[in-house]
């Protein structure tokens, strides 16, 4: 994707250092990798990921996959507003389409995003090919490009390894909340020896150090650079939260006055002062929080 087009990114995305003492009195540095600010409206890891799908999809209709809160629907919606390509939503619920459209799918549609509805059964199954077809059928995009849900592919990892380029040197350990996993997949293979990458799930199941190693056995042939996962800090699921995090998130904002959004961001900084005050990490270590996105809608 060209520089100087709608998708023109800030890149490098900046990395600052804040002072928190929850990470000080363990001798911690805590810095933040803002790609909440690559770009105003296809933000964090979404551009990373979708800039080279809609490059490889060539002006073609592209469909992907995603639930009723899905941030990479709304930056998959956002981008064919702003390159005049048609986008097609497959959303996970066929219940969601007799009711109103809740604000995340009403962006969607409002950047020309058409949503189609399928049940949750067919949903579970989309990624075998003839369920793919009856979908890309039943949508009327027979021919389209398909992005997976969450866009991460072979192509999204290949992008995300630019994240882990930038980092190189920068700090000992680098985390990022994980959906699909795609991020973290990039992200890993673009380090530099000795340093580390840390995913923390926003889902359950346990199911995702599969998919990340075979996201990077497409994109690269084999299980690359060293990652781990810690899934202790979904706080019951994707799109969920607790009062706990909330006022953990709310506190956080108070003390740094950036704003967090609450799905990816709060997740991973609170598992990373979790894992502070459980000594996981050796004094000196530098640490660099991946801030992924913003809170939508934005206040």
């Amino acid at each position: 994707m060209t520089s100087t087009g709608p998708l023109a990114p800030r890149l490098p995305s900046p990395l600052v250092e804040i002072r928190d003492g929850r990470f000080v009195r363990h001798g911690l540095r805590l810095l933040l990798k803002r790609d909440d600010l690559i770009h105003p409206q296809l933000i964090g890891n979404k551009w990373r990921k979708l800039a080279p799908n809609l490059e490889a999809a060539a002006g073609r209709q592209v469909v992907t996959f995603g639930g009723a809160y899905s941030n990479h629907l709304r930056a998959t919606a956002a981008a064919g507003r702003l390159l005049g390509l048609p986008t097609v939503g497959v959303v996970r619920g066929q219940e969601l389409a007799d009711r109103p459209l809740n604000p995340s799918l009403s962006r969607c549609a409002a950047d020309g995003m058409r949503l189609h509805f399928v049940d949750r059964s067919t949903y579970r199954h989309k990624s075998e090919p003839e369920t793919l077809a009856a979908i890309l059928r039943a949508a009327g995009a027979e021919g389209a490009y398909v992005v997976p849900e969450g866009g991460s592919n072979a192509a999204a990892v290949r992008g995300c390894r630019a994240l882990g380029e930038e980092l190189r040197g920068r700090a000992d350990v680098i985390a990022v909340a994980c959906g699909t996993g795609g991020t973290l997949a990039g992200l890993a293979a673009g380090l530099a020896p000795g340093q580390r990458a840390l995913g923390v799930p926003v889902l359950k199941g346990g199911f995702l150090e599969a998919d990340i190693q075979a996201l990077q056995e497409h994109a690269f042939g084999a299980r690359t650079g060293t990652w781990s996962l810690d899934d202790r800090f979904h706080f019951g699921g994707y799109a969920r939260t607790t009062p706990e995090l909330d006022t953990f998130a709310e506190r956080f904002e108070h003390r740094h006055g950036l704003p967090v959004e609450r799905l990816y961001v709060a997740k991973l900084l609170y598992a990373l002062v979790a894992l502070a005050e459980e000594g996981a990490f050796t004094p000196g270590t530098s640490i660099a929080a991946v801030v992924t996105g913003r809170p939508f809608p934005e206040a």
